[in-house]
């Protein structure tokens, strides 16, 4: 699983798990319908952080949660 397969999945299961639709997620994180569904499907190549953050916010949790999983800490950064 890629980097954009794990954001997507983590959104997904956050929203499964706060019984949150992506509608709703969308309104509460001020967040485009259309970009949130291509961070979801794969789309976007590289979803910003402020992108990211905003989502975090409407899912009432930090950044720093959002990618506190065990699927983020093995992601090798290549630092070249």
């Amino acid at each position: 699983m890629n980097e954009r397969e794990k954001i997507a999945k983590r959104i997904v299961d956050l929203c499964e798990e706060k019984e949150m639709s992506y509608y709703k997620l969308s309104y509460c994180s001020a967040v485009p319908m259309t970009t949130l569904m291509h961070i979801i499907n794969c789309r976007t190549q590289n979803p910003g952080v402020f992108t990211l953050s905003k989502i975090c916010s409407g899912l009432g949790i930090s950044i720093k949660e959002f990618f506190d999983t065990e699927e983020f800490r093995g992601i090798d950064y290549d630092t070249e």
